[in-house]
């Protein structure tokens, strides 16, 4: 019986938005005018360009790109969204809120602290408790075994300065963080700490491993917190070395999430890799580290190491070829009787359905029917008002801007798909 096409599991509705959207991010007259329009909105302060105030603007955007990439405004909708994902075949959903702030270089030099007395307890009512809400939230609406990634950004002005100066988080942040990370750990919720832009990533790292000694330790399910790693940046490779060494002075398993990169429009470009091919080449070699669990070319190990310590991976990618390898790997693996490492793959809400489609009808495979790599795939989305979600939306369209190639990939998937379906429907298919 031939095996079904990946995108068939979707419904029609997910094949047009999706076949419109992707014509839009691969053309070159359409997709310069659409991110010009999307950082307006991302930006602006005025009311009138609000999607929250404006209830015109508000609709265009719901039923288009918000449905597209993101969850939903309410608990409601959004327990909608992930109930549908969960009934297609995904594993789990990673789960986000969408407050963040995105700077460029002058505004992370311009960042200062909120002070003492009126001004601090202003920023706790206005930036820090509307974080502490939001994030909560999102780990009632996730179940076991699902993620929520963490954006500490969200947090507000204090939390940016903290992170620039590589401080500790400020009491009331820290307070939040805290009932964030102990509500996970008794719900069994795993938790993404989320990469930013490099201005305050020395920031997150540090509070990622000080949130890792805390609770991976002694966790009887793995990590509990993992941190994220940026492929395309030159240092990471050495980064995540160290963080290893640590985790395994320190005794607890280290939580990865590997992604390609989501900051090119603002990380300095120096610091990433002059190629895409470099930038394929450190994720592959990566990742191939991680799911043998031993150092090589690439991720090499920090002075002194010789034994990689217990690791718990998100593979976070849209590249067909990096996800086969994977697979690849791990069937050799299975085949072999070797033990596997904790491993689930993770592709955006919105973007490299035929990959993650591809995912889901591979873990469906009937367990003992064959020996091959049983895929766990799982949905990252994010949820919030629609003028929230604003700067995630204008993350994906620049992400789409700078491949346009896997964009048109998606777009000509989704094109035959459509054609599939209406052959099948006059007899053809």
């Amino acid at each position: 019986m031939a095996k079904p096409a990946p995108l068939s599991i979707l419904p029609l509705s997910s094949i047009i938005r999706s076949l419109a959207i992707t014509t839009i991010s691969s053309s070159p007259v359409l997709l310069p005018p659409s991110l010009a329009i999307t950082a307006k909105l991302a930006h602006s302060t005025s009311p009138i360009l609000s999607p929250d105030s404006n209830p015109v603007l508000r609709f265009i955007l719901k039923h288009t790109f918000y449905r597209q990439f993101c969850a939903g405004e309410t608990p409601t909708e959004v327990k909608q969204t992930i109930d549908a994902l969960k009934t297609l075949g995904f594993k789990g959903v990673i789960l986000g809120y969408a407050r963040e702030v995105v700077m460029d270089e002058a505004e992370a030099d311009k960042l200062k602290s909120c002070g003492e007395y009126e001004t601090v307890g202003a920023c706790i009512r206005q930036e820090i408790t509307p974080w502490a809400k939001g994030t909560i939230e999102t780990v009632k609406l996730a179940s076991p075994g699902d993620f929520v990634a963490l954006k500490f950004t969200g947090a507000g002005s204090q939390a940016l300065y903290d992170l620039k100066q590589q401080a500790d988080p400020s009491p009331a942040l820290k307070e939040a963080i805290d009932s964030v990370c102990d509500m996970a750990a008794a719900r069994g919720i795993r938790l993404l700490f989320d990469a930013e832009q490099q201005a305050i990533q020395a920031g997150i790292d540090a509070w990622t491993l000080d949130y890792m000694r805390k609770y991976n330790k002694g966790s009887s399910t793995g990590a509990v917190v993992y941190g994220t790693y940026q492929a395309y940046l030159k240092a990471t490779p050495s980064i995540l070395a160290s963080h290893l060494a640590f985790a395994r002075k320190e005794g607890f398993p280290l939580g990865v999430k590997l992604v390609r990169g989501a900051y090119l429009g603002s990380d300095p470009r120096h610091l990433i890799h002059d190629t895409k091919s470099n930038t394929d080449d450190a994720y592959n070699g990566i990742a191939a580290s991680l799911a043998k669990r031993s150092y090589g070319p690439v991720l090499k190990a920090a002075e002194g190491e010789t034994v990689f310590p217990p690791v718990n991976v998100v593979l976070a990618g849209h590249n067909h070829e990096s996800v086969h390898k994977i697979q690849d790997l791990r069937t050799s693996q299975t085949e072999n009787g070797q033990e596997q490492t904790d491993l689930v793959y993770a592709q955006l809400q919105g973007m490299a359905d035929d990959i993650s489609c591809d995912l889901v009808q591979a873990g469906q495979v009937k367990e003992g029917e064959k020996k091959v790599d049983i895929p766990k795939a799982y949905k990252y989305l994010v949820w919030g008002t629609t003028g929230e979600c604003m700067k995630y939306l204008l993350r994906r369209a620049n992400e789409n801007k700078e491949a346009v190639q896997r964009t048109r990939e998606g777009r000509d998937a989704m094109a035959a798909e459509l054609m599939r379906r209406c052959k099948k429907v006059v007899g053809l298919a």
